[in-house]
């Protein structure tokens, strides 16, 4: 998040009785002091109204509405920029998709919280919030921030949650709260969202639904499915995944070796397993675990057991399969930047800089934020 506060570009002027933005603009009350943007935060306060562009003033009212939730006027400010603009909430929603697709987080969330201060009661916006702050922890995460992530992902939960206790009963925002909550491994609630989405869209054709309606029924209860047949919502396999992530392994390890005796098919668990063996520095310990995980139903099917393993087989020595083992996890997600990265890191094991120095910069196309890449690129 910017450090800076976004308020202390603004300042704001009197208006004359007089003043109007354009014909179709609603009257102006000039006893409410209007917001100015500055071009340059050590631009001087220009009081003239009739210097100041209309763009300075829609751009202010936008930074207050998306910064000053309790300004006094702000129902005002919200009457006269959707007066002035009328598709003004489409065209920044818009605008936010694009800049978080190209991954410009910063301004892709300054626009998103200021359409969430055009129309606050939108759940279709806060939903979206939801996803902008949750695909904003991925990127955190993949570049090893993972505090940062952490801290996004709890933004992210925040407009979940105000979109799954609403009144407004959107089917997607539970779809995408289950991902939400796969990502977490907290299976039970990723399980009843998935659910409640089913029997949101029960009653509609796949036309209705739109767009890969039906893609997203099938998926929702597929999930469903393998939830419930691998045991995933055993509060055993939830208490195991929180020691694990919260650094402490050795209490994970005790109790996903409980879940393992009445569930020794379950890939899920190996992989956690194995997880919190690799996070100890044990290796062939983990190594074992990751490849009991793979013979496990769907656990071939899966980039990240991959990688884990092949880490694990990095530091066991055994780079060729090591380098196999990537090679067949990029063929899955050719673009996971983490086993990409884990191929410069071989390479360089292997000696081979110019083979380490395309991976890195193969990396850096795909996330031009990465840290770790652009630090090994420095040192080549």
């Amino acid at each position: 998040m910017a450090s800076a506060n976004p308020l202390d570009s603004i300042y704001f002027v009197k208006i004359p009785a007089d003043a109007k933005f354009s014909s179709e603009a609603m009257k102006i009350d000039s006893s409410v002091e209007l917001p100015v943007q500055k071009k340059n935060l050590d631009d001087p306060v220009e009081e003239d109204f009739a210097k100041l562009s209309e763009e300075q003033i829609l751009s202010g009212i936008l930074t207050v509405l998306a910064y000053d939730r309790e300004n006094k006027n702000s129902a005002y400010y919200r009457k006269l920029i959707t007066d002035i603009r009328p598709n003004i909430k489409k065209e920044l929603a818009e605008a936010a998709i694009l800049k978080a697709h190209d991954e410009e987080w910063e301004l892709a969330e300054e626009i998103w919280l200021a359409v969430h201060g055009i129309d606050p009661e939108d759940y279709a916006i806060i939903l979206n919030l939801a996803i902008f702050y949750d695909q904003k922890a991925d990127s955190f995460r993949r570049n090893t921030l993972n505090e940062d992530a952490d801290a996004f992902d709890d933004l992210a939960l925040t407009y979940y949650k105000k979109v799954l206790d609403s009144d407004k009963e959107l089917p997607d925002g539970y779809f995408n709260a289950g991902f939400f909550y796969l990502k977490k491994s907290e299976y039970g609630e990723a399980k009843a969202c998935f659910e409640s989405f089913l029997a949101l869209t029960s009653d509609k054709s796949d036309e209705e639904l739109g767009e890969n309606g039906g893609y997203k029924k099938e998926r929702a209860q597929e999930i469903i499915n393998k939830i419930s047949n691998r045991n995933l919502e055993s509060d055993r396999f939830h208490d195991a995944y929180k020691y694990i992530s919260s650094g402490q392994e050795e209490k994970g390890l005790e109790e996903i070796r409980k879940f393992l005796v009445d569930n020794p098919a379950v890939w899920n668990a190996w992989f956690l397993l194995g997880w919190g063996l690799r996070r100890l520095g044990r290796f062939a310990d983990a190594k074992a675990a990751f490849l009991k995980a793979r013979e496990c139903e769907g656990g071939d099917e899966n980039a990240d057991t991959l990688n884990e393993l092949a880490i694990c087989q990095m530091e066991t020595g055994d780079t060729e399969e090591a380098y196999d083992t990537l090679k067949e996890a990029l063929s899955m997600d050719c673009e996971n930047t983490k086993v990409i990265s884990n191929l410069g890191f071989l390479s360089l094991k292997l000696g081979k800089t110019d083979e380490a120095k395309k991976y890195f910069e193969v990396v850096l196309e795909l996330d031009p934020e990465d840290k770790i890449a652009k630090e090994e690129l420095k040192k080549l």
